[in-house]
């Protein structure tokens, strides 16, 4: 792992275990009805998941949080034809937290994902808590063990798991879980150099029955005619629609150019 994820690791790990020392009751299953429909290919176009994220660690602040800001984007994207919306759950790295997760789950009706670094089941009984669908699994953070083990505890507490690869072999991983939902992130999580040729070819080899997404590098239009032009049922955008003055208003433009 890159310098920068190894450290976003060892501060979710602490964060796990402070949470783990005063555990809450579950809550009651989560509701992914709806998320993997949510996702497929529409009349031959990708759907779109729609990311707020105010900054990262990559491209520094993204956009000014102010109060309500991460409800009103996201009200803006489902306006705009988001498929889905994503939120970033991490504060120091990426300005988020599990409350904007709550806030936006209680502002949009298209299914929500709980983007976080998921290292175990306690943070998935969060992501119900705040009416999450869908919880992100970054195979790159974890042994094929806990993988599976995280998949399978997604599926018992009702959401659906997002399973992110990076490359061929973590791909191979990803497609060896029983993860509905699989995606390739065009970006190299130990560089940050982004290769969307790379994430294209992967993609392709996602059998049709799983749900292929298409994540980060998606920064213009053009961008998204591409990946309309390959495999992936969906693209994940973050950076390109959250730097625009309405964010809701460029994805209606890009899905109208389509």
């Amino acid at each position: 792992m890159s310098d920068v994820l190894t450290r976003i690791v060892a501060r979710k790990a602490k964060e796990v275990a402070r949470r783990k020392r005063h555990p809450r009751p579950p809550e009651a299953r989560g509701d992914a009805r709806g998320a993997l429909e949510a996702l497929r290919r529409k009349d031959g176009l990708p759907r779109v998941i729609a990311e707020v994220k105010f900054r990262s660690p990559s491209a520094g602040a993204i956009r000014p949080r102010g109060a309500g800001e991460g409800a009103r984007v996201a009200r803006s994207y489902e306006a705009g034809g988001a498929g889905a919306v994503s939120v970033l759950a991490d504060r120091p790295g990426f300005g988020g937290s599990p409350l904007e997760v709550r806030r936006v789950a209680s502002a949009v009706s298209v299914p929500v994902l709980f983007k976080e670094f998921v290292l175990d089941p306690i943070q998935l009984d969060l992501a119900v808590a705040v009416g999450a669908s869908m919880a992100l699994l970054l195979v790159r953070v974890l042994d094929q063990a806990a993988l599976e083990s995280l998949v399978a505890a997604c599926h018992a507490r009702g959401i659906e798991p997002v399973v992110e690869a990076a490359d061929e072999a973590e791909l191979e991983r990803a497609l060896r879980t029983e993860a509905a939902i699989v995606g390739v992130n065009a970006r190299d999580l130990r560089t940050f150099a982004v290769d969307p040729a790379r994430a294209a070819r992967l993609i392709e080899s996602i059998p049709s029955e799983r749900v292929a997404v298409y994540m980060s590098g998606v920064r213009e239009v053009d961008d998204l005619k591409r990946v309309r032009d390959g495999r992936a049922d969906a693209a994940l955008v973050g950076e390109g629609l959250m730097r625009a003055d309405d964010p809701g208003a460029r994805l209606a433009s890009w899905l109208e150019a389509m």
